[in-house]
């Protein structure tokens, strides 16, 4: 409607682009007469989409955009290049970037004029793909219902088969069971054999009697005997004849559209980890993405379950965090990929391992026996390291009287009263010793100030002396139950029950190393954690408060394993 007409208004025919307004024929000769400024604006068809004719800065609404920003590529004003976003950009005057643009979309429509042939082939060949794609989906259509045709003629045939089975094997028991019926029949008095043996013994005729009562007397003991010992004739159940169909089902299930086109996606090993969770990762060979989706399937390896039972997940990721897994279980993982309806085949089944009892979390011990001068501990307390530097060159001064330097301990924060518990850590390569294991809390003073912090080899457990007085002493003196590890091997100890050969105790040093405590066995087992396989077991005190301890001595690092979340990876990858 017009906007400056007398009530009642009248419909407008134009609207004034400068003036944002809209007018009748008679208001719009007013308020524009011939001869005037307001005569040149420019005016279209009534409209209520009237767009400012200088455009505003968005950021700073008083001001003109009178620049143009070659980064950015938009109008800004003075104030967005003098200190605002645009503060370091590349600016250009608007009549430059006017003049620019303008030539660059003038030879791009020349561009798209000039193949305007090429623009109508392509359009008659989309046209062709086009009913091609029809005619290619109505073929994929019947393949696909020629398949499953197939399948219910199978299916049909199996069960009419199925059900001849057991209509010919119901007619075969009800034909025994009515004989047997019959057969008893004849027992009852007036009918049979009773009804016959009764007018046989009517029979006066001694020679007659005989002749015929001989051949009865045979007939009643069998017919006796089967009353003492009655078994029906058939089996009323139908159980030789159950359909097991669960792996069918499982079959179909899976029933997809398979392509080879789809890379099969393979699971990483090294980067799968079990431990409190289980951090199942995978890639695909080719390195990129083809599929949209994963699914993740896993079961429990058992020997008594006869059929296995997959339990699945679908996972946007290359990497999925699982929970609730038992313990010291093997488990089997799968992966394939899906895009839309189409599915690669399943991977390669991995097996992994999960510890043998629940994860036990703690921190090394910044306060108790902690040696600050000779151990290094990181922020977080997950990580110790010691350095063969100049506490290292001190304790040579007492080399000269046969005297060596010592180890430093260093416990965990927390204790273990009760239960099996298992903890896991890695020990860096370059290490020169470090032992591992745990001490009873009734002997941690004792670890702390040991009267031979500076001995000889003889005195520490894996000395390499195979005595017996050796290993009584060590019994008697030890305050804890510890393992040696260095120069990328594991020891282990020098017990009667061990190898004599040395090298026989001798293995290569795990990525990652776990312990296992069990206390109400007072059991302690030294693990591969990535294997989880037993490298050693050995009985513990357990009498006391138990805590994991570790000594390091020279150059040497322990890093506690991290428990598994759902940003472990994304955590690692950064790192």
């Amino acid at each position: 409607m017009c906007d400056f007409c007398k009530p009642p208004p009248q419909e407008s025919t134009k609207s004034c682009m400068d003036c944002s307004a809209s007018y009748c024929n008679e208001c719009f000769k007013i308020h524009h007469p011939w001869g005037t400024v307001k005569a040149q604006h420019e005016y279209v068809g009534p409209t209520t989409n009237f767009r400012p004719k200088i455009l505003m800065c968005p950021e700073h609404e008083m001001e003109r955009v009178n620049m143009y920003c070659e980064i950015c590529r938009r109008p800004v004003c003075h104030l967005c290049k003098l200190g605002g976003s645009h503060a370091n950009h590349r600016v250009t005057t608007m009549s430059t970037a006017y003049k620019t643009l303008k030539e660059k979309l003038s030879k791009d429509i020349e561009y798209l004029i000039s193949k305007e042939s090429q623009v109508k082939a392509h359009i008659t060949q989309l046209d062709l793909l086009l009913k091609e794609t029809e005619c290619n989906s109505e073929r994929a259509k019947q393949e696909a219902s020629q398949s499953f045709e197939k399948l219910y003629y199978v299916l049909e045939e199996k069960k009419s088969a199925a059900l001849r089975a057991i209509e010919t094997s119901k007619n075969i028991r009800l034909e025994k069971l009515q004989t047997q019926v019959e057969e008893y029949q004849g027992l009852l008095e007036n009918n049979g054999l009773v009804g016959y043996a009764q007018e046989v013994l009517k029979e006066t005729d001694p020679s007659c009697f005989v002749q015929t009562a001989k051949q009865l007397h045979v007939r009643i003991q069998k017919a006796t005997e089967s009353l003492k010992s009655f078994r029906p004739a058939a089996e009323t159940t139908f159980e030789d004849f159950v359909v097991d169909t669960a792996k069918q089902e499982d079959i179909l299930g899976d029933l997809s559209f398979h392509s080879n086109g789809l890379e099969i996606p393979e699971i990483n090993e090294e980067q799968s980890r079990m431990y409190n969770k289980a951090l199942i990762s995978w890639e695909c060979p080719g390195k990129t993405d083809s599929a949209d989706i994963y699914v993740l399937e896993y079961h429990k390896l058992s020997r008594e379950e006869e059929s296995v039972t997959w339990q699945k997940t679908e996972v946007c990721g290359k990497s999925k965090v699982l929970s609730d897994l038992d313990d010291d279980s093997s488990y089997a993982f799968r992966i394939r990929g899906y895009k839309g309806s189409i599915c690669s085949p399943w991977s390669r089944e991995v097996v992994l391992r999960t510890p043998p009892a629940p994860v036990f979390s703690f921190l090394f011990d910044d306060k108790c026996g902690y040696n600050n001068e000779h151990l290094q501990l990181n922020p977080r307390r997950t990580s110790v390291e010691s350095w063969a530097g100049f506490p290292l060159l001190l304790g040579s001064e007492r080399l000269q009287v046969g005297c060596y330097t010592t180890l430093d301990y260093i416990i965990g924060d927390t204790g273990i009263a009760k239960g099996k518990h298992f903890w896991a850590f890695h020990v860096e390569a370059y290490s020169y010793l470090v032992k591992v294991g745990v001490v009873p809390s009734n002997k941690i003073q004792k670890l702390f100030h040991n009267t031979h912090d500076v001995t000889s080899p003889r005195y520490e457990q894996d000395s390499g002396h195979d005595s017996g007085s050796e290993d009584a002493f060590f019994d008697s003196s030890q305050p804890c139950t510890l393992v040696t590890l260095g120069m990328k091997k594991f020891f282990i100890p020098a017990t009667p029950a061990a190898p004599k050969d040395p090298a026989s105790r001798i293995l290569p040093l795990p990525s990652s190393l776990g312990i296992c405590l069990d206390c109400d066995r007072g059991r302690v087992g030294f693990y591969d954690a990535g294997r989880m396989k037993c490298l050693y077991e050995c009985e513990v005190d357990c009498s006391g408060l138990m805590y994991p301890a570790f000594a390091l001595m020279g150059g040497a690092a322990v890093h506690l394993e991290e428990p598994v979340t759902a940003k472990y990876r994304e955590y690692h990858e950064g790192i």
